[in-house]
């Protein structure tokens, strides 16, 4: 598997603005470079470690594996297509799982000593080492051992350990352990069957090597603008090896790269020493249009990076001005309140472009809004809603088990997804938890509690561009008198509509007990009095067993239409229909898995265009 490498360009030393012929992303990141990637996947070596002895019998250092596996793909696909093999069969406790290739080093056309190679996994894990020809390699973070499965991670190379032809080697670990990040994958607390799915693990993203700058900017850019002043604040993560005098110079251009001209341009001298620096900067863009699901107007960032000798280190992203609030029982969006007509997804094993054939079909059902539920996503996802105008709703992948190790896992999750997610208008709303999973403890334990409504008021002040929601469906957290979430979220399920039209009655007059599964508030009492927006974040389910209703047909699109007329005639500000597709044992979806094309009638969702009595 020696694959050739085509030849990679490296940025030149002029002082200018480098800018991609292609706005095209073809990597699971939102920042582009005016570089060529080259990616490593493919066939791979592969073989399972059901001992768990590669470590000490150090197969980094050279190992003959028994079979080959496409990456990306999961540990499972690859465990089924080696199925012929017993030990193979399946994993009710751990999996490690060895993988390994060479690649040839691209050959830059004119070497400079202010770049170095660097390798990005876009995900991969839980557990993860990699080693580059024997030699034991420490994330940018300075993590020998990576931990998540649900974003990316890069190595810096060292010319040193750097050959012609190279070997890379990964060794995969996953568990069922129940206190790290597992959304609806099953573990020892939940077992598969029913809402809960097969795992989905291992080498799940693209790989890839590409030149970079010794002293860069990251490919994490956080965007919160305030749409008053037209003031975009953009958070960067600033890479140095070599300190020094440097400065940062921001331009907006409109989106088109016919136009040339700048919006708006500053510059920031800066002092930076070695290592990693998150600095915030400001820009006036005057006259900007705002980003919205009717118009979701984008415009470009080009961000430099220069160094006292002149030497641009340049990073390229898509951002909108846009501002999201709760505001008494309404949502508003830019300063107008906007109704959330809103579908629960849960993409599963779901290609990228099966994912864009649902995007596209969800539109056409008449959603402004989609929870993306409790999962890991390609990125490229996000970038598709910014530009579709899809609200976004995301949560984090939650641990199956409420305890000090969970929540420390939580918050490390939590942290590296807002990293690398914070760039996009279309994501609006953040869920630290759903139904108590991994918080189970939520009404009796206070450290639970506590530690909610800490990160809570973390995103508070330090993500203000969200609306944060501390545990979606009930068991919402008050602290004297104080919601601490930015919604009172509700997940209703009944097929019958008098029962129906009952619980929204009760919850709309804000009776916090018998109208979920569980009590609404926990902790001090909360009077509702429409301090905050209502939302019906999970409904329907016609279809699957458990919920029960019309299963298909023209009684299914009655029944969902009738449902939306009552949720419209009440205080409500928003709903999400559960769910957009099929999954596993889950039969309720609305739009085909596959070919992405409706089962019921297009616009069903959109209130807007339903005839209210």
């Amino acid at each position: 598997m020696n694959e050739h490498l085509e030849p990679t360009n490296l940025p030149p030393a002029e002082n200018e603005i480098l800018m991609p012929e292609e706005s095209t992303n073809l990597l699971p990141r939102a920042v582009l470079r005016a570089n060529t990637p080259v990616l490593l996947d493919g066939e791979w070596q592969f073989g399972l470690d059901p001992d768990d002895k590669g470590l000490g019998d150090g197969w980094h250092l050279g190992h003959a594996y028994q079979y080959t596996a496409q990456w990306p793909g999961s540990i499972e696909a690859h465990m089924l297509a080696a199925r012929n093999q017993p030990q193979l069969a399946g994993w009710h406790d751990k999996i490690v799982a060895w993988y390994e290739r060479e690649f040839i080093l691209p050959v830059a056309s004119e070497p400079r000593p202010q770049t170095m190679f660097q390798l990005t996994f876009g995900a991969c894990g839980f557990e993860t080492r990699v080693w580059l020809n024997g030699r034991l390699l420490r994330t940018i973070e300075g993590e020998e051992v990576h931990y998540g499965e649900y974003t990316s991670f890069s190595y810096e190379l060292s010319a040193e350990y750097l050959r012609p032809v190279n070997r890379l080697t990964v060794r995969i670990a996953d568990t069922m352990d129940a206190d790290i990040p597992r959304g609806k994958q099953e573990s020892h607390v939940y077992k598969r069957g029913g809402i809960w799915y097969q795992t989905y693990t291992g080498a799940v993203r693209s790989v890839w090597i590409e030149p970079i700058e010794r002293n860069r900017l990251r490919s994490r850019v956080g965007v919160v603008s305030v749409v008053e002043d037209q003031l975009v604040r953009f958070n960067l993560m600033l890479r140095i090896n070599d300190p020094g005098e440097y400065t940062v110079r921001l331009q907006v251009f409109e989106r088109s790269r016919k136009v040339t001209q700048a919006l708006a341009t500053s510059e920031f001298p800066l002092r930076l020493e070695a290592g990693q620096k998150q600095q915030r900067l400001a820009l006036e863009v005057p006259g900007a249009q705002l980003w919205s699901p009717q118009a979701p107007t984008l415009y470009r960032l080009v961000a430099q990076l220069i160094d006292s000798s002149g030497y641009v280190a340049q990073i390229e992203t898509l951002f909108g001005l846009r501002k999201i609030e709760a505001r008494g029982r309404y949502v508003y969006l830019n300063n107008a309140p906007v109704y959330l007509d809103g579908i629960l997804y849960q993409p599963g094993t779901a290609t990228f472009e099966e994912m864009k054939r649902h995007m596209h079909a969800m539109k056409v059902l008449g959603c402004n809004l989609v929870r993306v539920h409790i999962a890991g996503i390609d990125p490229r996802i996000y970038n598709l809603a910014d530009e579709m105008g899809l609200l976004l709703w995301i949560e984090v992948p939650s641990p199956h088990r409420s305890s000090h190790r969970s929540r420390q896992e939580h918050q490390a999750e939590l942290l590296r997804m807002l990293a690398l997610i914070e760039t996009h208008p279309s994501v609006v709303i953040w869920s630290l938890y759903n139904e108590d999973w991994g918080a189970q403890d939520i009404a009796t334990n206070e450290e639970t509690r506590r530690y909610i409504v800490e990160m809570y008021h973390y995103m508070m002040i330090n993500h203000p561009q969200f609306l944060v929601i501390d545990n979606d469906g009930w068991h919402h957290i008050s602290r004297e008198g104080r919601l601490k979430s930015d919604l009172l979220t509700a997940h209703l399920y009944t097929p019958d509509v008098v029962r129906w039209r009952d619980l929204l009655d009760r919850l709309s007059a804000g009776q916090m007990d018998g109208v979920a599964a569980y009590p609404l508030v926990v902790g001090d009492p909360f009077f509702y009095r429409r301090q905050v927006p209502l939302v019906v974040s999970e409904w329907g389910g016609f279809g699957f067993a458990d919920y029960g209703g019309p299963q298909e047909g023209q009684e299914r699109t009655d029944r969902i239409r009738l449902f939306k007329q009552e949720l419209r005639r009440r205080s409500i500000a928003g709903d999400v229909y559960t769910q957009a597709t099929n999954i596993e044992d889950e039969r309720n979806g609305l739009i085909d898995p596959h070919t992405g094309q409706l089962t019921v009638p297009p616009g069903l969702l959109n209130s807007g265009e339903m005839p209210v009595e």
